[in-house]
Formats: C-alpha cells, sequence, structure tokens
C-alpha cells in the first residue's frame, strides 16, 4: 500500500515549560534521535508546522514553544486540543523545576529571564523570582494537564533518559508513571498522586544493606518479609485501580505516582518496583528513579 503524505507524520512532540528547566537538554536529545526540531516557534505558526510536516517526508517533528515564543500561550492547550481531536499523534512535555534550581541556573548562566523586559514595561523593576511566578501563571493550564518532569537535583543525562523512555511508549494510551523519590531532596513536583513510605521499615539501619538500593534482592527480601510492607503495597495498588478508570474518563493523558522515602534509595524504590510488576498490564507503563539514575530494573517489569 502506498504511503500517503499524511501517513508519513508519525509523530509531533512538544516541549514547554519554565524558563531554565533543562529545554534545550531536551530538544538537543530529540534532534540526536532523529526528530526535525525547531526551536522558539510562535504560537500561532504551530498549527501551520503541523500541517507543513505531514507535506514532508520526516516523520517526527519536534518543536519548542515557551515563554521566548511570540504569541498568547494561553491559546497553546486549546491548539493541542485541536490537533489531537484532528488525529495528530502530539505528545506534550512540560519541563519544571522548583525556584531554588532555576535561580541557581541563572545565576550560573547569567542570562536575563525572557520575561523581564515585559514586567519592565510596566513600570516595575523586573527581579528573577518575580519573572518565575509571572511564567508558572501563563503556564499553570498546560502543566496541569501534560506530562511534567520536574528537573530539579536531574543530571543531563538522567533526563535524557526520560525523554528516551517517554517518547518510546504508545501515544494514545493514559501513561501511567511510577516515580520513586526523596523526602529530603523535597516533595515530587511531577506527581499526581503522592504517598509517604517512610512509615516502613528502614534497611538504612542495617549496615550490610545501607549501600544497596531497594532493587538488590537482600534488601527486597529484608522488606519483604514485613506484613506493614505488603499491605503498605496492597493498599496502594487498590488506590490507584479504583480510580484510574475516573482519571482515564476526565480525558487526561498522563497520571504520574511518586513514592517517597527519606532517601530514595531503600524503601521507595522498593515499593515502586513491586508496582511495576503489578502494573505490568498497563499498555504505557513507566518507571524512573530519581535519587538512583543508574539504577537498573529489576527483569521481567
Amino acid at each position: 500500500m502506498t504511503t500517503t503524505m499524511h501517513d508519513a507524520l508519525q509523530s509531533v512532540v512538544l516541549i514547554t515549560g519554565i524558563s531554565g528547566s533543562g529545554k534545550s537538554v531536551a530538544l538537543k536529545w530529540l534532534e540526536d534521535a532523529g526528530y526535525a526540531c525547531v526551536d522558539n516557534l510562535p504560537v500561532q505558526l504551530l498549527q501551520d508546522f503541523i500541517a507543513g510536516a505531514r507535506d514532508s517526508d520526516a516523520p517526527r517533528v519536534a518543536v519548542a514553544i515557551d515563554a521566548r515564543s511570540q504569541g498568547d500561550l494561553s491559546q497553546l492547550p486549546d491548539i493541542i486540543t485541536a490537533q489531537r481531536a484532528m488525529g495528530t499523534q502530539i505528545r506534550v512535555v512540560f519541563l519544571d523545576a522548583d525556584d531554588i534550581t532555576l535561580i541557581q541556573r541563572y545565576s550560573e548562566t547569567r542570562r536575563q529571564h525572557p520575561l523581564a523586559k515585559a514586567i519592565a514595561k510596566t513600570g516595575q523593576t523586573p527581579n528573577l523570582r518575580d519573572c518565575i511566578a509571572l511564567e508558572r501563571d501563563m503556564l499553570d493550564r498546560l502543566r496541569t494537564q501534560e506530562h511534567v518532569i520536574d528537573t530539579s537535583g536531574l543530571t543531563p543525562g538522567q533526563l535524557r533518559d526520560w525523554m528516551r523512555d517517554f517518547v518510546a511508549v504508545d501515544r494514545p494510551n493514559l501513561i501511567l508513571t511510577l516515580e520513586s523519590f526523596a523526602f529530603r531532596q523535597g516533595a515530587a513536583r511531577d506527581a499526581d498522586l503522592v504517598f509517604d513510605v517512610r512509615c516502613l521499615p528502614n534497611p538504612h539501619y542495617d549496615p550490610e544493606l545501607r549501600p544497596l538500593t531497594g532493587n538488590d534482592e537482600p534488601v527486597a527480601r529484608w522488606l519483604s518479609g514485613f506484613d506493614e510492607v505488603k499491605q503498605m503495597i496492597d493498599d496502594i495498588e487498590t488506590f490507584t485501580r479504583k480510580w484510574l478508570p475516573r482519571y482515564t474518563q476526565d480525558t487526561r493523558s498522563y497520571l504520574t505516582l511518586a513514592v517517597g522515602c527519606t532517601g530514595g534509595q531503600h524503601r521507595s524504590v522498593y515499593v515502586i518496583e513491586e508496582l511495576a510488576k503489578r502494573f505490568a498490564d498497563m499498555p504505557n507503563l513507566l518507571v524512573r528513579h530519581r535519587q538512583q539514575p543508574g539504577l537498573k530494573r529489576t527483569k521481567g517489569t
């Protein structure tokens, strides 16, 4: 069967989010992965860009739109919804970071925030915190309905790995992301559901288990010996399965479930790996460990 120009376009990835959160790293990875990329596209040109991509030979394209881009950002969610209604497989990645991380990154690069001039035009003296707050307000609607990655504390390599996992899944079904994190590094900003397992027995106090992770067999065996650990996992699974259909009915495309312990090394990693086994029936399942970037997945999960 002859492939039509419309069929040639297989995937559109839109990178957006807060300035300083790593969008250039994400877009560069997509370019290296074979995507035709355009940075800082004006909002009103997105539909024309996608239409043009359908008439080209590029099956995969990526575009970055954020506070630097010309046009009304408030229109972007409606444009995305309209494109999906037309059958466009458009995936949106919203990159975020906490204020402390963003301020540090701006301090290192000495760049001016893209909204500084807009604030100055109002007669106010722009400062970085005000710029970040304004940008969060402008992009809040996108953040609440798209896939969010909090890059606070992430290395560029870790972000590239998470981007690779995200674009590899099939878009039509809801993407369930299971993530472990450390409460001492702050609560997971990219999570829709957060569970605290610091009340569970802690392998950290066993000198032999301390250097290991929750994905190592000795730690897994130790934790599996406690009834309360199994009960916690059972309860999280039951809650999630009960409410997951409602999230799907709400036309959500992404749901991130985060489990935190003190250091993000033992308990939260183990619970996430066990949940991954139980949700292996999900068409699109992502697993990531924020404090363990080099962690290898359990065989069969």
